[in-house]
């Protein structure tokens, strides 16, 4: 498949004064995080515009939590593999099926690489996003964080799922727990790793992505806590 030689978003302006674009269509709440978890308001101004980019298994839950936690920041939320469907005009499904895993990752590092110019963004990635080398150089650009959830969890989440074109045709179970061995080491290269059970509401997943990276910040918080 050929890689679109128009730019996915615009370039000409600063990152932080381009308008949002078609591609990204802002997830942008109306509450700060004091008015929905009592967080010091300080929390955003500590981030000064850094990108968050949740990663982790399929299933983990990036892209739910991903909208509360933009909400709660005041920042805009964006999902990768909705980019890469909209770039390519047709689902991912399609995309392996006609061209190939390989096409398919080219044009993931295509679009992150385009919003990691950006700043004051939530990103779900796709869960093998830390697979490239050179996307580890762009998600550096942001404050990294793993959503960590057991492969149970994530079975009983995905067995109903049938857009996920590595989760065709196999045993469900057995597969996840190779993806996740193969990428295990490259998720621990997260800044902060939020290890869940796989029940908790996202809100409060959220509120617990918020409290982990304010210790990441102020590493003295964690270390008065202990």
């Amino acid at each position: 498949m050929r890689t679109p030689t128009n730019r996915i978003l615009p370039m000409e302006a600063h990152p932080r004064d381009r308008p949002t674009a078609t591609h990204l269509s802002s997830f942008k709440g109306t509450h700060t995080m004091t008015d929905i978890y009592g967080y010091p308001p300080d929390l955003a101004a500590r981030l000064k515009g850094t990108n968050i980019f949740l990663v982790g298994m399929m299933g983990s839950g990036k892209t739910t939590v991903g909208q509360f936690l933009a909400k709660n920041l005041n920042y805009r939320f964006i999902d990768t593999d909705s980019l890469v469907e909209q770039v390519a005009q047709k689902p991912i499904n399609e995309i392996f099926a006609e061209s190939g895993e390989d096409a398919f990752r080219q044009l993931e590092t295509q679009v992150l690489s385009e919003v990691a110019s950006y700043s004051r963004m939530v990103v779900a990635t796709g869960g093998g996003i830390v697979l490239a080398r050179q996307n580890w150089s762009f998600l550096h650009h942001g404050l990294v964080v793993w959503l960590d959830v057991p492969v149970e969890h994530l079975c009983r989440r995905l067995q109903a799922d049938t857009s996920r074109p590595l989760l065709k045709d196999v045993d469900l179970k057995n597969k996840l727990e190779k993806l996740l061995e193969e990428r295990r080491s490259l998720y621990s290269q997260a800044d902060v790793r939020v290890v869940l059970q796989g029940d908790e509401p996202p809100e409060w997943v959220s509120e617990r992505v918020q409290t982990d990276m304010s210790k990441v910040l102020n590493p003295e918080d964690s270390a008065i806590n202990n």
